[in-house]
């Protein structure tokens, strides 16, 4: 034992001289290995991997890569490590190393004998979860706190939505622009990170909503408020439109006739989906009279204001398709039948029946795809996230399933892979400590069997996931998925921390 401590502080009194990156990225390299000897803190090397450190350089072939505690230490070719005694060695010969991947639109984290298995067994060591309530908040308090093993949660406020809306509790409905300012600053003592917006705002509370979000500090996203016009709202502050809602009839040749439409109909209390379908019917006429022209000056806009794009095509994916596409999924064995019996009873209000509808469906989804392939070559933003807890999305598997949409939208496989990595900590304002494989970063990295830079399906073949520092083995990661799938056959109340009283769906 005094042997291997000898020669874990001889690592660190190298590493102490060699932390130009640790100095380049603002930490002071001699302190740091100072403190991380009297902490005892645990030094790891993935050795021999090819890793592909997230940005626009090449992979660099037959590296080491030192993690020490929660940090990147140190990045470079293996031959130049001096030596290895007193870490943790993981064999990266003939794999690839990707920074740890983010879902960008997650729900359910509070499932959490489920949901934190699920994402970090699938190299998901971050997600941005989309409604804030109190249980969810308890959940991300003890991942913060080390009690609960899971990825990072950047976590929304409540759902604002006017006094007209879809959803039901938990959201916040909010009438006037006092009740919407108020409601900010609600979302400011509960500690969220962003207010999410949704559908049915009234134009006055929505702009208060912005004002008080502005005046806070506190950045905003969510679904398209249909009282605004994209751009307006982008102007206003938002930072996303969720599941490429508006984006059609933004680009569309018949916009202002579509919009004029939207603009003539209330949002009727005693018919509250009326709208909503009004809405996604003229999504879909919209997808089938694309304009390049008009999308080219939308795009502009957008991205002028540091608007970004969330397509969740794999929740688009499944209110594409009939209902029992999905049926049989064998991932369906990590899910609650509360849920499942849930999923199987909502999703018929959504999907396709008649062949007529499947083609049309199949139609609106290629458009869409073809859409974000036209955004991204525009240069605005694209995240991927998945929207899991909706019906047949899977947290950490689907967030796969959306990387394969992003390639045949035309991202390349890097470029897919940065929506989940460099550029989901750009747009979460982490870029200075997360998102590359770059000394002083968090340790969030997995190791993969296979090469994502040539098939985007290798980012499904995990060895080995790396969170805050702590080192998930293959080993590890199958007791993970088994003791997950253990709990899905258990009552939903002993499987999770939230309220019985909570609603089992995702909000969108």
């Amino acid at each position: 034992m005094v042997r291997v401590e000898a020669n874990r502080r001889d690592f660190l009194r190298w590493l102490a001289t060699a932390g130009a990156g640790l100095a380049a990225a603002g930490v002071a390299p001699a302190l740091f290995a100072q403190e991380a000897a009297a902490a005892g803190t645990d030094v790891v090397v993935v050795l021999g991997a090819t890793v592909v450190d997230g940005t626009d350089a090449p992979a660099r072939p037959n590296s080491a890569v030192v993690l020490v505690g929660d940090r990147i230490a140190w990045v470079g070719p293996a031959a130049e490590l001096p030596h290895r005694a007193g870490a943790r060695i993981v064999d990266g010969r003939g794999r690839y190393l990707v920074p740890g991947l983010w879902d960008m639109h997650a729900h359910g984290i509070d499932y959490e004998k489920m949901w934190p298995p699920l994402f970090l067994a699938n190299g998901v060591t971050g997600i941005r979860e989309m409604q804030g309530y109190d249980e969810n908040r308890a959940t991300r308090d003890k991942i913060v706190r080390g009690e609960l093993l899971g990825p990072r949660v950047v976590l929304a406020s409540s759902i604002l939505d006017g006094p007209v809306t879809l959803l039901g509790p938990p959201i916040t409905q909010v009438a006037t622009p006092e009740e919407g300012r108020a409601a900010v600053r609600t979302a400011v003592e509960q500690g969220s990170d962003f207010v999410k917006v949704y559908f049915y705002l009234p134009k006055d509370v929505f702009l208060a909503i912005a004002d008080e979000c502005r005046r806070v500090g506190l950045p905003f996203a969510g679904h398209w408020p249909y009282r605004l016009r994209q751009v307006e709202a982008a102007r206003a502050g938002q930072r996303t439109f969720e599941h490429l809602f508006g984006l059609s009839i933004a680009t569309s040749r018949r916009r202002d006739e579509f919009l004029a439409r939207l603009d003539a109909t209330p949002f009727d209390p005693d018919a509250k989906r009326d709208f909503f379908n009004l809405a996604r019917d003229l999504d879909r006429q919209a997808a089938q009279t694309y304009d390049p022209a008009t999308a080219e000056r939308h795009f502009a806009q957008l991205k002028a204001l540091d608007n970004w794009v969330s397509p969740t095509f794999t929740v688009n994916r499944v209110m594409s398709s009939p209902t029992e596409t999905y049926a049989h999924d064998p991932r369906l064995k990590y899910v609650s039948q509360d849920i499942v019996d849930y999923w199987a009873d909502r999703l018929p209000m959504f999907t396709p029946v008649t062949a007529e509808q499947i083609a049309q469906q199949n139609a609106y989804f290629e458009a869409q795809l073809r859409l974000v392939g036209a955004a991204h070559r525009a240069g605005l933003g694209v995240l991927g996230g998945t929207d899991c807890l909706n019906p047949y999305v899977f947290p950490g598997f689907s967030l796969h399933d959306e990387l394969g949409y992003l390639v045949q939208a035309g991202l390349s496989p890097r470029q897919a892979l940065q929506t989940v990595t460099r550029d989901a900590a750009r747009f979460l304002g982490r870029s200075a400590t997360a998102g590359t494989i770059t000394p002083g970063k968090v340790a969030d990295v997995v190791l993969l069997d296979a090469n994502p830079l040539t098939d985007i399906r290798a980012v499904r073949r995990i060895d080995t996931v790396v969170t805050a520092g702590r080192v998930l083995d293959r080993a590890r990661l199958t007791r993970m998925l088994a003791d997950a799938e253990t709990a899905a056959k258990q009552p939903l109340a002993s499987a999770n921390s939230r309220s019985v009283g909570l609603p089992v769906r995702g909000c969108c």
